[in-house]
Parts: structure tokens; sequence; C-alpha cells
């Protein structure tokens, strides 16, 4: 049975605020290294690290979408997407967590600007995780709403100070905003993949939320809140998947950079150990780094592809499904090919690398476990895309 989690809650940062987008990617290549040496305790812990997640938020790392409305840079997608990247290549958990915490602060933003000031209230960070799937009851009440029920996989959850969740109501579904406080988190994660991320289970037990913390849903998805749009940047109204594609794809693109250093480092000092061959004498070694070096050339491209694109569709103010199926086709793509990536490389490198103290077996694990992910499930991605070329409409609601 699971038991509840103990959730860490951090001081608000006296840091002096970063400005530039160079200033926090110098931070983020400052913590790379301590992060990568974590890698494996923080996998063991089943959590990211109080000391990482502390260093991280001092720096400033997660405030880079931070509205200047709130005392934020207000940087761009593209910052996002390269301290992702840096944090990804020394622990793709560790990454995964800071996707979430600095792509979140668009979602806060889509709720009302009272709800905004109670979120800023006390700085420019917020550490919200989020789960849209629909597994709360939403009644309404007096000023409001009472919620139960849980939201599943709720990456951020163990050092949050705000939660997103999804509801259900007679009229609607919705998504609610709520302080930490109000919910329970079951220790329930398990996994074989991204084991670091504490993406535990979130309760709700009859909580009430006042109507200034709810959005309906599809205004919320397709970006036309009233508290996004008086923000005055189109990043902040976006249709949401392209912004969710843009926040993760850093995870893939910075993953296998780690996988492929790690890589093309232990197959250049390879020995055999039935035939004591160096392998960096054989034509096939010599194949085998060229080829890692290439792909992930051409997947730190695609990643650049898609957020790049993100920014265009957010400055058009465009909304219509197309470019929005195209963008999660081009995210399934890039998953697949790290995944087939990372695996041609632990077919090359040995069963030795299958040992817990190699970092490759576990960016293996994690590649594997996070491209199959229903938002940008490769397969799912090509299906929408093909059928809206000849005409018919979605089956799958993730568009």
């Amino acid at each position: 049975m699971a038991s509840n989690a103990a959730l860490v809650e951090l001081p608000r940062s006296a840091a002096p605020q970063a400005v530039t987008k160079e200033e926090l990617l110098e931070r983020a290549r400052a913590l790379a290294p301590e992060i990568a040496a974590l890698a494996r305790e923080t996998e063991q812990a089943r959590k990211p690290l109080d000391s990482v997640i502390r260093k991280m938020d001092e720096a400033g790392l997660f405030t880079a979408l931070t509205p200047k409305r709130w005392g934020g840079p207000e940087l761009g997608l593209d910052t996002q997407l390269e301290i992702v990247e840096i944090i990804s290549s020394a622990c793709m958990s560790t990454g995964w967590i800071t996707a979430f915490y600095i792509g979140h602060h668009i979602f806060a933003c889509r709720f009302s600007e009272e709800a905004q000031a109670e979120v800023f209230a006390n700085g420019p960070r917020c550490l919200l995780p989020a789960s849209f799937n629909l597994l709360m009851d939403a009644k309404p009440v007096d000023g409001g709403w009472r919620l139960t029920g849980k939201a599943t996989w709720g990456s951020g959850i163990m050092h949050a100070d705000w939660v997103m969740v999804g509801g259900h109501s007679e009229d609607g579904n919705r998504v609610f905003l709520l302080p930490v406080k109000d919910v329970t988190v079951k220790d329930v994660w398990h996994v074989a993949g991204m084991a670091g991320t504490g993406s535990n289970d979130i309760y709700v037990e009859d909580v009430f939320v006042p109507a200034h913390r709810a959005v309906r849903q599809e205004e919320f998805v397709i970006g036309t809140t009233e508290g996004a749009q008086k923000l005055g940047n189109p990043m902040y109204t976006a249709p949401i998947m392209p912004l969710i594609y843009s926040e993760i794809i850093g995870i893939f693109s910075g993953g296998l950079r780690g996988a492929q250093t790690n890589f093309a480092e232990t197959i250049k000092n390879r020995i055999r150990a039935v035939t004591a061959q160096v392998a960096a004498e054989r034509p096939t070694t010599h194949i085998d780094i060229g080829q890692s070096f290439a792909t992930l050339d051409a997947v730190e491209e695609l990643a650049r592809s898609v957020v790049r694109r993100t920014q265009a569709l957010a400055a058009s103010g465009d909304r219509s499904l197309a470019p929005r199926l195209e963008l999660k086709a081009l995210t399934g793509l890039t998953a697949n090919m790290c995944r087939q990536a990372v695996n041609e490389m632990i077919n090359r490198g040995g069963s030795s690398l299958f040992l817990s103290e190699r970092p490759l077996q576990r960016f293996f694990r994690d590649i594997n476990m996070i491209a199959i992910h229903a938002h940008w499930d490769c397969e799912i991605g090509y299906e929408q895309l093909g059928r809206n070329f000849i005409g018919l409409e979605p089956n799958n609601p993730l568009v």
C-alpha cells in the first residue's frame, strides 16, 4: 500500500534576478557536472535531490519564462530549450523536472490576474506540477468549487508550492490551481525509467477552490483565457500542446547528448574481454562513433526547429489544427530517433554498459520510457497528421 510522501518546501531565493539568456545558461553549465555526479543518487532516491533543486532555484533557472509583470525576465522558449538540454545531458530525471518548473510558469499565467498575483506574491517563480487527467470531481458551490479525487503522474510534486489539476463537472471540464498545502501525495513512483522524477500521485479531498483559480479546460488548452491575454506576449496565449512539445524536446536532445558523450568515450577506450582487441582500431568503431555524432546533430536541429516553429505559431496567433499536428509528428519523430540511437549505442557497446554505475544504461532506460509518452508517441502523431492530410478529423484528444 502506498505511503504518504514527504514534500520539501524551498525558501524563496534571494539571488539577484537574471535578466539575460546567457546568464542563465552559464549558471546551468556550472551546475551540470554536479548534477551528473549525483544522477545515480537521484535515481536511487526516486525523486529530485533537495540540494540540486535548491541550487537551481537559487540560480534563477526556473524563472526563465516568468512574465516581467511578475518580476521575471520573460525570456523565450529558446532559452528554456537550452537550459533543459544542459541539465538533461547530466541527468534526464532532473532535466524533466527542470522543464516542468520552467515551462509551467506559462500554465500559471492562464489563470486570472488575481490567481497569478497569489502565485507570484513572494517572488518570480512557482514550482508547479500539472496533471491534466480528469480523475477529479468538481462540484460548484458558492464562490467556487469543491474538488475531490486524484491526479496521477505528478511530476514536480516533491518540491511544489502550487499544484494544477484537471477536473470534470456537469457543465464541462476545468483546470484548477491549488496551493500544495491542500493536497496529499502518495509515494507510488517505483519505475525502471525516469526513476528520479518523483512523479507521485496527488490526492485532493473535498477542498474548496475559489472561482478565480479555475478556468475552462478548452480556454486553457487553446490559450484564450483573459489572464494570459492581459500579459501582452503571445508566448502566454499559444495553444498548449505546441508549448508542451517545446517544453520537453530539450530533454530528448539533451539526454541524447549525455548518452552520446558517454558512448563515444566508452567505446573509444573499450578492450574486448575475450579477444583483447582494441575497439578503437576497428573500422566499425569509427562508423559507430561517427553515426552517433551525426544523429545527435540531426536531433538537436530538429529540437530547434520545434521551438522556432512554436514561437512563430505563437506570434502569428494561428490556432488552426494543421500546424499543431505537424509539431506533434515532428516531436514524435525526434523522440523515436533518440530511442533508436540510444538502443543502437547499447547494442554496440557490450553488456558491460549495463553495470549499475554506467551512465549509458540509465540514459537508455530514461529515453525509452519517455519516448512512448502519450503526448508525443510517434505513431499517434504520424496518424493524426496523415488523417488531417486526407481530410479526416483527429481520433486522439491530445492535439
